[in-house]
């Protein structure tokens, strides 16, 4: 009826403002804390492995929570879902502003599971309710998640100088946006739509562990993973050893994290209407290996430059990968089965880099065998990166061919 389209669309309209929401409060918690180790490891303490530690358990726990993920949804629904994400990211920012390092870490975990719960969900939630509008959708919600990061690599430091509370004061801010997302999420609680609650399934939902290209897709995101957020973590701190003001190793982090925010925004429209996206993947990679040597052979002759070819090398290669997740699936449960396993072991492999960083640093004294290191694991990322590329489907197998007729949810959040 014609009077329902303007409910259909302002429903769609907040639905997209969630989305780009959440999104948007998925890499702040992380990227704020890059910029203050200096004054962790002033307050609280802090060493250089632990530093490490730190920054290694959000990407960790990226990946030992997204098997929690379609658990969840499966559960209580997408909707209440990502509400449950939501929370858990606000209640962890919190306590980790607490007195002690035991805080800071339990904190960070129970974060780092919120936001795992919804990067596995997103990409399925775009497919489900944003069949046609994929692209579309990908590069809205892939660019708030770019932008927001370097917004709080760029601010953070500023931010604590000027609210003068140490580094509390500016992580403390970025709960607020969180907060602000949760209210706008609020009203998909009453719209959510049991699909797959309802319908028969598999017992435990598709499995791609046999698959050899879902196995090469979870490769071609783990490494860029384990690039990006090894460059997010200790980028500034590279910086800073090389002589380079505070402030300005926070600039360049966010001009690595913000050089790719336009391509972010219409690369996934770009990528969705061609057949095949391996000269996506090749292009990108190449990008992101020279900022890489750059910054190997000459960190502070053109720094800005070195971190602008990194940031738009990796920072347009992870919206691919996401957008990849929906292209090479048929179903929005397919779609989160794949996300599900490149997430799962994706990021477990990633939380090494920031771990294993930390280690080398103190190990060796210097950050050039770290830079040589992911140079290195561009070669691999790419061999997969274009066999994941490359236009076939991914189809999963069903774990157990008995399906069954789950029993309704009631149950509110």
């Amino acid at each position: 009826m014609p009077a329902a389209t303007p409910r259909r669309l302002g429903s769609a309209v907040l639905l997209g403002a969630g989305i780009v929401l959440i999104a948007a409060n998925l890499r702040p918690a992380i990227a704020s804390v890059a910029t203050v180790l200096d004054q962790l490891h002033a307050g609280l303490g802090l060493s250089a492995t632990g530093a490490g530690i730190l920054n290694a358990l959000p990407v960790i726990f990226f990946g030992l929570g997204a098997p929690v993920a379609p658990l969840l949804s499966r559960r209580i629904g997408i909707e209440r879902a990502l509400l449950v994400a939501l929370a858990a990211l606000i209640a962890g920012a919190a306590l980790r502003l607490g007195p002690s390092q035991v805080l800071l870490f339990t904190g960070t975990i129970i974060l780092g599971g919120g936001i795992a719960i919804a990067n596995v969900l997103l990409p399925g939630l775009v497919k489900r309710d944003f069949p046609h509008r994929i692209g579309l959708m990908s590069g809205l919600y892939t660019t708030s998640l770019a932008a927001a990061a370097s917004l709080a690599a760029a601010t953070t430091v500023p931010l604590g100088d000027a609210l003068d509370l140490g580094w509390r004061g500016p992580m403390g801010v970025w709960i607020v946006p969180a907060v602000l997302a949760l209210l706008v999420w609020l009203p998909q609680i009453r719209r959510a739509r049991p699909s797959q609650e309802s319908r028969p399934r598999a017992r435990n939902g598709p499995s791609l562990l046999r698959n050899p290209l879902a196995w090469k897709f979870t490769v071609f995101m783990g490494l860029l993973s384990l690039t990006y957020h090894t460059v997010l973590a200790w980028l500034p701190s590279i910086y800073t050893a090389y002589g380079v003001d505070a402030v300005t190793a926070g600039a360049l982090l966010s001009v690595a994290t913000i050089v790719a925010t336009p391509v972010t925004l219409v690369l996934p429209a770009l990528a969705s209407r061609a057949r095949d996206q391996r000269w996506w993947v090749g292009g990108l990679t190449a990008v992101t290996a020279v900022g890489l040597v750059g910054l190997l052979v000459a960190p502070t002759a053109v720094p800005y430059l070195w971190a602008g070819l990194i940031g738009l090398g990796m920072g347009a290669a992870f919206p691919l990968g996401l957008t990849l997740i929906t292209l090479r699936t048929r179903t929005s449960e397919d779609a989160t089965a794949l996300s599900t396993m490149s997430q799962s072991f994706g990021y477990l492999v990633a939380g090494l880099g920031p771990l294993a960083v930390g280690v080398l640093h103190d190990v060796t004294g210097s950050w050039t065998p770290t830079v040589a290191v992911l140079l290195v694991l561009l070669v691999p990322q790419l061999l997969a990166g274009l066999a994941a590329a490359r236009d076939r489907f991914i189809e999963p197998r069903p774990r157990i061919a008995a399906v069954e007729d789950p029993a309704p949810v009631t149950a509110a959040v």
